[in-house]
This record gives C-alpha cells, structure tokens and sequence, in this order.
C-alpha cells in the first residue's frame, strides 16, 4: 500500500479546472518529484493533498486512509507537512519562534525540544541565528528555517514546493543534499516539486511529468532523465 495515493483528482478555482484527473502514489520512503511548467498544476496538487485547495472529485488517501475531504490541521497531525513555495516563514519572529510554530499541533514538550536541537544540527546556520527575526535572514537561510519550520511537525510525508526557487547554485546544492538526508536519515517520505527538474531528478525514485493538469509521462527518475521529451523540453539538453 502507497503512503500516499491520488485518484482522479479534480480541483477548481471557481470556473477554471486546474486539476483534471489526477493520479499518483508515492511509496513510503521514496523520494518522488513532480516536475512541469509553470501553471501545470504542481502546486495545485500539493495544496489539495494538504486539504488548502479543496477537490471537487476523485479522492486522496494517506495511508490507505482517505483525507480527501479532510481539514487541513487534522492532515497535518496525521502526518503531512508543507514547505510552501515562497517559503512564507514568519518574518516578525525569531527562528525559534517560527520553529515552535511549526510544533504548534503538538504537546510533546521533551520530543519538540529533541527536534528542535536536530534541525539545528542539519542547518548549524540556524543554530547561530536562533534569536534572529526571520525577516532579516538571507533567502537561504530562509529556505533552511522554512524546511526546518515543516520537521517540526513531525512529518511522515514532506510536500517541498520550488526549494531551489531564486537560490544562488551553491546554496541549491546544499539544500539538495539535506533533502536526501532528511529522507535517508529520518525515514521522512518526500514529495517534491521543483522548476529544477535536473537536480530534482537525480535525487528522486520516481518522476511525474505535468501539462495543463495532467499527468503527461510517469516513469522511474533514471528513466526521466534519458526521455528524449523530457530532455528537450525541463531539461535544456
């Protein structure tokens, strides 16, 4: 059974159909990347997994459970977090303060406080800027705070939306590299939309490829990265 599982998903907003039947499923413990152009509906997808963006039909189902129509705070206690795109952390708030904030569902006080120190210890950059307002760090290190902010929900399944998104190259890699420690090391399942669809696939298991709110070319990472189609169209070759 997939952790997670979209079946004939179709999402609206109003009279436009972003979703137009949408089906995917990732494994526990995989690493799958949903890549495609802008306004292809790799957003839109992550938004109604996270129960954000309401579906009209088809269903969703973590677990084997279905949350298809679920309230968005009840999906994140069972176990799906979001790093939105933009990243979005609380700028007027320390680094601290937005981390707690990410633990707000929770009442696990020593497990948090474990946590915390752990995310400390994959970005040490926050370490040193944990009573810095968020709004005065660099956009990496607000990508980093942003992750981070979703870990501490305690995420079975992390939704990582445009990661690299306005990032110099070296603070891309470094960000690429945690997001497979973050899978490997804390057995943290990972979806992944990305406008890097290189660097995404070299990490990723399993690839979806995206047009007009379908899911056009389904195929493993490797494979992904040899389609002619694919190579002329995401990846510049």
């Amino acid at each position: 059974m997939a952790l997670l599982e979209l079946k004939d998903v179709r999402t609206f907003y109003g009279n436009i159909q972003a979703l137009k039947g949408v089906s995917i499923s990732v494994e526990e413990g995989e690493i799958v990347t949903l890549i495609g152009a802008n306004g292809a509906g790799k957003t839109t997808t992550l938004m109604s997994i996270c129960g954000i963006t309401p579906i009209r039909s088809g269903e969703i189902f973590l677990d084997g459970r279905d949350i298809s129509r679920m309230s968005p705070h009840k999906i994140v206690q069972m176990g799906v977090s979001q790093v939105p795109e933009g990243r979005r952390i609380f700028p007027q708030l320390t680094v601290s303060e937005n981390l707690d904030m990410g633990a707000f569902l929770r009442n696990d006080k020593e497990s948090i406080k474990q946590d915390m120190e752990e995310v400390f210890t994959i970005f040490p950059r926050l370490a040193e800027r944990r009573n810095q307002l968020g709004g005065t760090l660099s956009g990496g290190e607000q990508q980093m705070l942003a992750i981070s902010r979703a870990l501490m929900a305690s995420p079975r399944l992390l939704l990582l939306d445009e990661p690299s998104l306005g990032l110099a190259p070296l603070i891309v890699q470094n960000i690429f590299e945690v997001i497979q420690k973050i899978n490997k090391e804390r057995k943290t399942t990972i979806l992944l939309v990305e406008q890097n669809a290189n660097m995404a696939l070299k990490i990723a298991n399993k690839g979806y490829v995206m047009q007009n709110g379908l899911i056009k070319i389904t195929d493993t990472a490797t494979n992904l990265l040899k389609n002619q189609e694919v190579r002329k169209a995401y990846l510049g070759l």
